[in-house]
């Protein structure tokens, strides 16, 4: 019997995941230069600060719990605009004892959906350093044809003294994946992550200029309702005026 696309998709457990998964098409580019990212990591490690970072510049330190929201801004690249997408997930972890990945469904359709990876840790946190090999051998199963374009991200830079991953250890690792290598800290500096972020965005860029401008095969994915940057920024004014008032209680 064979499956198509949408049968392999419908065997998905609508909670979770465990390897192995069914294969997917090969990546291709996508048309009219939108470009497609998603954050992938363990609980913690900061990633939606990190995306918030990069979108507006602005830190907060206290966020919900992630459920997952795709944002869309519009950038200029090389001298030409493109339309950015970026995906935020909710974290993946390891099955206990194994090397397996645990994930919801939703990240595998994410992992799917996206032409860039952007795989965060933090430096603080042996344990979300260590589910990235795994985490990158999922992402093959998925893509198993494909070039994956890859950013690997060392969150918390700042906290030194409570270091547990040495820079070494991250460049060996991105290496060997291959991929990029960045140690930011969300919290102090938004000219490290945004040169992170841009650097990986050039490369899908100019790879996808260099394509025949064919459209992925393959499954068509529903996305959840994008949030726009009016809707971020909203967001960033509720939590700045509530820590304000808790400040001001005090």
């Amino acid at each position: 019997m064979v499956l198509t696309p949408e049968d392999r998709m419908s065997q998905f457990s609508p909670n979770f995941l465990l390897l192995p998964i069914p294969e997917y098409p090969a990546l291709d580019c996508a048309p009219n230069k939108i470009i497609k990212l998603v954050v992938l990591g363990g609980s913690g490690v900061g990633k939606t600060a990190l995306v918030v970072r990069f979108l507006t510049k602005r830190f907060i330190g206290d966020y919900e719990a992630n459920t997952g929201a795709l944002y869309s801004r519009k950038f200029t690249i090389d001298g030409e605009q493109i339309s950015l997408q970026v995906q935020d997930t909710p974290f993946v972890s390891l099955e206990e004892d194994t090397d397996n990945i645990c994930c919801q469904e939703q990240i595998n359709r994410s992992i799917y959906w996206a032409d860039g990876f952007v795989l965060v840790y933090s430096i603080t946190d042996y344990e979300s350093f260590r589910l990235l090999r795994p985490l990158h051998q999922h992402l093959r199963r998925i893509h198993p044809n494909a070039n994956i374009p890859l950013l690997l991200v060392a969150n918390k830079g700042d906290l030194l003294r409570a270091r547990q991953v040495s820079s070494k250890e991250g460049l060996q690792l991105a290496g060997e994946l291959g991929g990029t290598y960045s140690e930011v800290s969300a919290r102090e500096s938004c000219e490290g992550v945004h040169e992170a972020f841009q650097q990986l965005c050039q490369e899908l860029s100019r790879s996808c200029g260099s394509c025949n401008g064919e459209k992925r095969r393959g499954l068509h994915l529903v996305r959840p309702k994008s949030p726009n940057m009016q809707d971020l920024k909203r967001r960033l004014k509720q939590a700045l005026s509530s820590k304000g008032k808790s400040a001001t209680a005090l």
